[in-house]
């Protein structure tokens, strides 16, 4: 097979998807949202049997428990896919909206209004759900999506597919809108990034060695986040209750996400207060942990936390544990450490909780809450189609209105410029 042809015709075939969606109503749009959805529920069945080979294959490589469970798809994990389209479906379509308007003293009238992309290319490994939530949000959004799923999901993602593309022809769309990569050669990604000019965005979802080599090797614009080394900060006025549930929850109820927990910082002064039981809780959780040298002086049993180990994003049951004296120590940590992802304080103090949003500079800022929650489902965007820790067009969860661009309009009565 020659890739190159292949990935190219695949990629103008999607390219006339994006010039037809980009015309299509909201009602045509919704419309095949629904039925997407109720088209997953119905065929969960089959979209199961071909997960499980996947499933086969990953336990055969060997990968990570955290891994196997974020490829891993379940009735429930396909309801919440439709959940998901549903949502997207009865959100406002962006395409169209004037954002803004002024009048100019030669009498025309200058505006923004909010426009498709175009056709996005998606670069992703595992998750099987990205394939439904990226082709929801990109087609209510006006784009046409080219999705390139990783080899240990390819039978998931060719599933969910065929049901998306059955779909959009029944509803009399171009199939072209949702495009998908069957071929697992890493060459065929190297073939989407050359195609400038053909897809105007690359947003890749998996691994940091993934987004940089996609970063590293793309002619076209990228939006991404290289990891997740999230925080939480529990502060000395904090409620030790609630900061016990947000911790275990930020770290053990999916670790081997983007937003859960790496490092929690304590505050000195209530440190022996707060991190017996919370230790003991990890313990029951089977969460390794890796200890400061004050952390060691109440729980001995932990190897002692590297400075390298800050950096890391474990993606499984491991915690650095980190007391500091304060609120400013705690954010002086988050700054060098951290990758601007999600980072949360835990606190009752007003003046603390309003300075660490303000300083803090992650997409995302939580007091009272877990990190986990760092989600456009979450956020209600009905969906996300990953999470931007750039600075530049979109910056957290990426929604309808981040799948958009804006372009100038003019409203002129003969206005010639002297």
């Amino acid at each position: 097979m020659d890739i190159r042809k292949y990935v190219l015709r695949k990629a103008l075939d999607a390219k006339e998807g994006a010039r037809l969606i980009a015309k299509a109503s909201s009602k045509q749009k919704n419309e095949a949202l629904v039925r997407m959805a109720e088209a997953l529920q119905k065929r969960a069945k089959e979209l199961i049997s071909e997960n499980k080979k996947d499933i086969q294959y990953a336990e055969g490589k060997g990968l990570s428990k955290a891994l196997i469970d974020r490829l891993r798809l379940t009735e429930k994990r396909i309801n919440e896919m439709a959940q998901g389209l549903i949502e997207v479906a009865a959100l406002p379509d962006p395409t169209g909206e004037i954002i803004k308007m002024w009048k100019r003293p030669n009498g025309m009238t200058v505006g923004k209004m909010r426009v498709p992309i175009g056709l996005i290319g998606i670069i992703y490994e595992s998750r099987p759900n990205v394939t439904a939530d990226a082709a929801s949000l990109c087609l209510k959004a006006g784009n046409a999506v080219i999705l390139r799923g990783g080899s240990e999901a390819i039978h998931s993602n060719k599933a969910i597919v065929k049901v998306l593309r059955d779909v959009i022809k029944k509803n009399g769309l171009h199939e072209g809108a949702v495009t998908f990569i069957d071929i697992p050669d890493r060459e065929a990604i190297m073939e989407m990034l050359r195609l400038e000019g053909i897809v105007d965005l690359i947003i890749p979802r998996g691994g940091e060695a993934l987004i940089r080599a996609v970063t590293e090797n793309s002619r076209i614009p990228v939006l991404k986040h290289y990891k997740g080394v999230c925080h939480i900060f529990v502060d000395r006025d904090a409620d030790l209750k609630m900061a016990e549930e947000i911790c275990f929850n930020a770290k053990v109820q999916r670790p081997g996400t983007c937003n859960a927990m790496e490092t929690m910082l304590v505050d000195k002064k209530i440190a022996k207060v707060f991190l017996p039981s919370m230790i003991q809780r990890f313990k029951k959780a089977a969460v390794t942990l890796k200890a400061c040298p004050l952390t060691r002086k109440i729980d001995s049993s932990f190897e002692a936390v590297q400075e390298e180990d800050f950096y890391k994003e474990y993606l499984d049951l491991i915690l650095n544990v980190k007391v500091v004296d304060g609120i400013d120590e705690a954010m002086a940590h988050i700054a060098k450490y951290g990758s601007a992802h999600s980072d949360a304080i835990v606190t009752n103090d007003y003046g603390r909780a309003m300075r660490f949003l303000k300083e803090v500079d992650s997409s995302a800022v939580f007091v009272n809450a877990s990190t986990r929650l760092n989600d456009g489902f979450q956020f209600g965007l009905g969906a996300e189609i990953g999470i931007s820790t750039d600075k530049i067009h979109a910056r957290g969860p990426m929604g309808l209105e981040e799948l958009t661009c804006t372009k100038f309009i003019v409203l002129g009565s003969g206005q010639l410029r002297e």
